[in-house]
C-alpha cells in the first residue's frame, strides 16, 4: 500500500483509496464537449495507481492516447461519513499536487458504451502524487495557481478559484456515498488545457504554495 508524507513532519499516511471528481472546471468541460453535471461525477483510483516524485508514468499497451490532467489533491486526516459542509475542512490533513493520467481513447470508447472509466483512469502509474503540505499552512486552497508543463512547454495554467464545486461541498458529497478514512485522497478536477503525452516526455505540475511534481513518461 502506498504512503504519503506531510512536509515538515515525520507524519505519514497509508492511502486507502483515491476518489476523483470529474468535470469541476467549466473550461475543461467545454474543451471536451461534455455537459455540466448536476451531480458530482466520481470515479476511484486504487492505491496501486500511485507513483511519487521523479517516478515514471507507463502508458499501457492498450492505449494510443494518454493525456495529462493536473489536479489539487486533498488528503483526508480523519474518518467521516455524511460529513456536513460546515465541518468538512476539519477532515483535511493537507494539500498536494496530483496528476490524473487518462487514456483518452479508451475513455471515449467506454463513454460511448455507457461503461465505467476505470480502464482509462485507474491503471498502474496513473496517479502521480507529491508530498502534502499541512492544511494549516494554506490560507485558502481555492485561490492557488495551478499549472502543468510538458518538456518545459506550458500546457495548463489556471487557478483553483475556477473550481465549480469547492472543497467543503466535494467532501460532503463524497462522504454521502463513500466513507472517508484517514489517508484517503480526493482529486478535485482539472482545468482546461489537457492534452497528449508520449514516451520520453517530462511533466512538471505545480500548484502555488504546494510545490511541484515531476514525472517522466514511457
Amino acid at each position: 500500500m502506498h504512503t504519503v508524507r506531510l512536509t515538515g513532519s515525520h507524519k505519514t499516511y497509508r492511502v486507502g483509496k483515491v476518489v476523483c471528481l470529474a468535470r469541476n472546471y467549466s473550461e475543461h468541460i467545454r474543451e471536451l464537449g461534455n455537459e455540466v453535471p448536476e451531480k458530482p461525477v466520481l470515479f476511484i483510483k486504487p492505491s496501486s495507481s500511485i507513483i511519487g516524485q521523479k517516478e515514471t508514468v507507463v502508458i499501457p499497451l492498450y492505449s494510443n492516447e494518454c493525456h495529462h490532467e493536473v489536479e489539487l489533491a486533498v488528503l483526508i486526516g480523519k474518518w467521516g461519513r455524511n460529513i456536513p459542509e460546515e465541518n468538512a475542512m476539519a477532515h483535511v490533513a493537507g494539500y498536494g499536487v496530483a496528476l490524473d493520467m487518462t487514456l483518452r481513447d479508451v475513455q471515449a470508447e467506454l463513454k460511448k458504451k455507457g461503461l465505467p472509466w476505470e480502464a482509462a483512469k485507474a491503471f498502474d502509474t496513473s496517479c502521480p502524487l507529491s508530498d502534502f503540505v499541512p492544511a494549516d499552512r494554506i490560507a485558502d486552497p481555492h485561490r492557488l495557481r495551478i499549472s502543468l508543463k510538458v518538456n518545459s512547454e506550458l500546457r495548463q495554467d489556471s487557478s483553483t478559484a475556477c473550481m465549480m464545486r469547492r472543497i467543503p461541498a466535494i467532501i460532503s458529497e463524497i462522504s454521502a456515498m463513500f466513507t472517508l478514512e484517514q489517508g484517503d485522497v480526493i482529486l478535485t478536477g482539472t482545468p482546461e488545457g489537457v492534452g497528449p503525452v508520449a514516451a520520453g516526455d517530462q511533466l512538471t505540475a505545480e500548484i502555488e504554495g504546494l510545490g511541484s511534481l515531476e514525472v517522466s513518461v514511457r
